[in-house]
């Protein structure tokens, strides 16, 4: 996971400074393919600095709506998450098996697929696809078993360095992206917000001590299949804060867990 958070940071300020030295580029290669327009392969800086590589419906420079699709490396989420018990931040006896270090408890995630219509110069709708991970950093000494009828554990003998309780899921997101009109430096501020719904790709549990070195289990872990809730994103140029909550159980078929829900909020870059 280490290694995937440094690829991905450098990815996001590869693209952010590729996007601002390239803002007035227009070289595009492009097919006819109705009186419509151009499809073009490439650049267009009309648009979200965060896509340097989409496939882009051409319009005259003032004509809306605009279409956009392709492929994108931007809101690249790098934060916290918290997880709310029936309301509290203070998880009941029953979930006192999930009590975590909350610094070092987090969530990551970025988009790589979007689609949308900006249907003026400071109102863009468009759906996208990427990947998310909430990664818990439990506090005990206890394992978490897999292919149990509900969510279940064990407390251990021995200490564990690290003790990560995660999960990972297809993420799809449904933005409303409102901005501003450029400033001098031919930035703007965005206002980002939308609803979005993930689906599980995998759970895991892993493990560091000194008596079984790294151990890594994976198992649905009783995660929601699909999840579903809604996001806020503020910034200014490629940079900002993010904050997203899911309304359905973090968890599903696990009784003592109803209630327990999914918060993360930290930074985001590439709008």
């Amino acid at each position: 996971m280490k290694r995937l958070l440094i690829t991905a940071m450098i990815c996001a300020a590869a693209t952010t400074l590729f996007a601002q030295d390239t803002k007035t580029d227009s070289v595009k290669s492009s097919a006819d393919t109705s009186n419509n327009g151009d499809i073009h392969i490439g650049y267009h800086d009309d648009d979200d600095n965060s896509m340097p590589w989409r496939h882009h419906r051409h319009h005259d420079e003032h004509s809306y709506p605009k279409a956009s699709i392709g492929l994108t490396f931007s809101r690249f989420d790098l934060g916290l998450t918290t997880l709310i018990d029936n309301g509290s931040f203070t998880l009941s006896p029953q979930n006192q098996f999930l009590n975590y270090r909350s610094w070092k408890s987090s969530n990551v995630g970025f988009d790589v697929f979007q689609m949308g219509v900006r249907m003026s110069d400071g109102f863009k709708i468009y759906l996208s696809g990427g990947f998310d991970w909430t990664l818990i950093r439990l506090r005990q000494d206890i394992t978490i078993l897999p292919n149990q009828p509900v969510l279940t554990y064990r407390t251990d003998s021995i200490h564990y360095s690290k003790n990560r309780f995660s999960s990972s899921y297809l993420r799809i997101p449904l933005s409303f992206d409102f901005r501003t009109r450029e400033d001098d430096r031919g930035n703007r501020f965005h206002f980002v917000i939308g609803p979005e719904a993930g689906i599980l790709l995998n759970g895991r549990v892993k493990q560091i001590s000194a008596e079984h070195g790294k151990q890594k289990i994976d198992d649905d872990y009783h995660f929601a299949k699909v999840r579903y809730g809604g996001f806020v994103r503020m910034g200014y140029a490629g940079w900002g804060v993010f904050a997203k909550y899911y309304a359905n159980d973090m968890f599903e078929n696990s009784p003592d867990q109803k209630g327990l829900k999914n918060f993360s909020f930290g930074l985001t870059f590439g709008f």
